[in-house]
């Protein structure tokens, strides 16, 4: 149903309209769903031509998945990272979902049909160390501890480069507002959430990144640590507006939150 709604915009298989392409804007599920409903008007399994699809990314994707999941009181998340199975040699920012199914947190991927690369099965992604889906904290953690290049990990926005400790500390905050249900744009930006060229707060970063993984790792302490520390520290926690970048290299805007 996520990849019948949605599509990608940048990798569709065909040419997506021009008139749509504010839809990768739409923040909330609410509002996908309302686009979706005024081009259709019919039930989200009525299959959907690519061109009349909403625009969006894996992101929406998964948002979608993850809302109806807990529609059926079954508790899930998006995980925010990059994956090296959707393009070759290459590590791809991406969203995936969690879901707590049979007492452990299950990962998938909203937006693979088939297995792809080290994906055998998209309906249950492994959450080792190994695993095909690295987590930002994962990432921050190999370089600063195991000194691995991020390097790769980043996009290009208009004539702007986001990549390396910048971006990969931008997606660790990123991934823990979605933690706890704020599913941002991939493209806001508020916080610690450093620009490029402005300092990068690594102290923040260190202790963040140790709290996901040890939150991952099944440590109720660490989870509870987390959840405090993302409502109450202004560098993690989203307040009442964001600074929206636009992957199509527009100007970025100020957008006021629960206004757009």
């Amino acid at each position: 149903m996520a990849q019948n709604l949605i599509a990608h915009y940048r990798y569709a298989t065909t040419q997506l309209p021009e008139h749509s392409n504010d839809d990768i804007n739409a923040r909330w599920l609410s509002a996908i769903l309302d686009i979706d409903q005024q081009r259709h008007g019919t039930p989200l399994s009525s299959p959907r031509a690519e061109p009349e699809r909403v625009q969006g990314c894996c992101r929406d994707q998964t948002l979608l998945a993850v809302g109806v999941l807990r529609q059926h009181n079954i508790p899930a998340r998006s995980r925010v990272g990059f994956a090296d199975y959707l393009r070759p040699n290459s590590r791809v920012d991406h969203v995936v979902a969690e879901a707590w199914v049979d007492d452990r947190w299950v990962r998938f991927d909203p937006g693979l049909a088939e297995p792809r690369g080290r994906v055998t099965n998209p309906r249950d992604i492994s959450i080792s160390d190994d695993s095909p889906f690295l987590t930002a904290a994962a990432a921050w953690t190999g370089h600063r501890q195991h000194g691995r290049s991020i390097d790769d990990l980043g996009v290009r926005i208009g004539p702007v480069e986001f990549t390396g400790a910048t971006f990969v500390l931008s997606y660790l905050i990123m991934d823990v507002a979605h933690r706890f249900g704020d599913e941002l744009l991939l493209w806001d930006s508020w916080g610690a959430m450093p620009l490029p060229g402005t300092p990068i707060d690594f102290g923040m970063g260190d202790a963040l990144a140790e709290l996901v993984r040890l939150a991952d790792r099944g440590d109720p302490t660490a989870e509870h640590t987390l959840r405090d520390m993302y409502e109450i520290d202004s560098r993690v926690h989203v307040g009442d507006e964001v600074l929206r970048f636009s992957p199509r290299g527009e100007p970025p805007v100020r957008v006021a939150l629960g206004r757009d």
